[in-house]
């Protein structure tokens, strides 16, 4: 018998959760609202699940739902927060993780002193690795504003954490 959509819908949110997660965090910058822009974006794709014409489409319909809900809530006027996330790392007991542990909090810190919109552009062109167009496309704006906000977070990147380039070329 087939699994029924609810069940390949069940398999999705269990083999996808984590990889939603990380890239929840590079936009937010804080743990806690990852999880939030997770949970509401799984449950527009759970609401949408029956329109969907293949499973297969789960994770982009997830992705889109979670830039368009980080989209609008930067656009919402509110008081500014900022609430410092815990970073987890996966060690292996046969390998030193201190320094890719520097790096990514090195990373991480600079993230979070760029605003959300900046954030949102770097980890979509860089982290999700879309094109100019896509990235202008899930943000609903130019690509104009993609490249010109790209030019910002980076130049703002270096100026920030200026060891941090030359230690991530190091690891690569």
């Amino acid at each position: 018998m087939p699994d029924t959509i609810d069940d390949l819908f069940s398999d999705f949110v269990r083999a996808r959760t984590p990889a939603l997660l990380r890239t929840a965090f590079l936009l937010t910058g804080d743990r806690h609202l990852a999880e939030d822009l997770v949970q509401d974006a799984l449950a527009r794709t759970h609401r949408g699940r029956h329109r969907l014409d293949d499973p297969g489409h789960f994770e982009a319909y997830t992705r889109t739902a979670m830039y368009h809900l980080h989209v609008s809530r930067w656009r919402r006027r509110r008081v500014v927060e900022s609430l410092p996330g815990e970073l987890t790392d996966v060690a292996h007991p046969d390998s030193d993780h201190s320094r890719r542990t520097d790096l990514k909090l090195a990373l991480h810190e600079a993230l979070a002193q760029l605003t959300r919109r900046q954030r949102a552009v770097l980890v979509l062109r860089y982290f999700e690795d879309r094109s100019e167009a896509e990235a202008a496309d899930l943000l609903h704006c130019s690509v104009g504003t993609i490249k010109s906000q790209t030019s910002k977070a980076l130049a703002r990147l270096r100026a920030l954490a200026p060891d941090l380039l030359s230690a991530v070329m190091e690891e690569a």
